[in-house]
């Protein structure tokens, strides 16, 4: 492949913002900076171009704070922020974020969705508002949801087909115990949709930890892979998340491996093509 755009990655110090997440048992080893430096180190060494930084917390400053990065970093390509969306201003939000420093690397909007106790969260007129603001604004929405939230995103995603969707890390299927309904028919529902796309992301770290093979994730893979298809599905590594199970190249390999049966072509769209499509990603001048 002549292009990798990694399109799903984190960044946080947590001495300077502070991660409550990072506090739970098992997640020691991510409590510590992982800053733009770390990332090319990784990218670099990886082969990949480009990457698309990710929200971490439901903070307007972070947002501020990584458009900033992808400003001067220019590996950064861009970026998926966070804004409330159930606030009567958010227009005027998006309409700032855009308008700041880095603004043009603003590309979607992400609300943790897996933490909200509500299933239906999705669909509150509130919240139907502020993604109706998001597509007015010209931007995406990246889902990230768990299984059981995926049928209020397949509503959300009926009832605004201007706007465009992605599904953060397939919506986190059990890969750890290899069940696969219910996940694989909503997940085939969803991507039905056309205007949702999904990122091949973020599977090792539902597997097990310790002893994941390629194999364990297959079935995951070629489900999205023969539901989504190339052109709708693109590669994420979920850095720094992904090191509670394997290293960044450790995670391409698992990718590149897990699309081994699609055409030179198809392969660029996952590894490239969609994200560029997606996000709006201009070619480096």
């Amino acid at each position: 492949m002549t292009e990798i755009i990694d399109a799903h990655h984190h960044l946080w110090d947590p001495a300077h913002r502070p991660q409550p997440w990072l506090t739970e048992p098992g997640l020691e080893a991510l409590h510590r900076p992982f800053t733009p430096r770390d990332l090319l180190a990784e990218t670099t060494a990886a082969g990949v171009s480009r990457t698309v930084l990710v929200q971490v917390l439901p903070d307007h400053d972070e947002t501020v704070e990584f458009l900033a990065v992808a400003a001067r970093v220019p590996e950064v390509a861009a970026v998926v922020g966070w804004a409330d969306l159930t606030a009567p201003g958010i227009a005027d939000t998006l309409a700032g974020l855009k308008a700041g420093p880095g603004g043009a690397h603003l590309a979607a909007v992400r609300h943790l969705v897996q933490a909200e106790s509500d299933p239906q969260w999705l669909g509150r007129p509130d919240v139907r508002r502020g993604l109706a603001a998001v597509a007015d604004a010209g931007l995406a929405y990246d889902l990230l949801v768990l299984p059981h939230q995926l049928p209020a995103a397949l509503s959300s995603v009926r009832a605004l087909p201007h706007l465009t969707f992605v599904l953060d890390h397939l919506a986190k299927p059990p890969v750890a115990s290899g069940a696969l309904e219910p996940w694989r028919g909503l997940l085939r529902d969803l991507a039905a949709e056309p205007n949702v796309y999904g990122k091949l992301s973020g599977l090792v770290t539902e597997a097990d930890h310790a002893a994941w093979t390629v194999d364990d994730l297959r079935p995951y893979a070629d489900t999205a892979i023969d539901a989504f298809g190339p052109g709708r599905l693109m590669f994420g590594s979920d850095w720094p998340v992904s090191l509670l199970a394997a290293g960044y190249g450790d995670v391409l390999d698992a990718a590149e491996q897990l699309t081994g049966g699609l055409t030179a072509e198809e392969r660029a769209r996952v590894f490239a093509g969609t994200a560029k499509h997606v996000y709006q990603l201009k070619d480096p001048s």
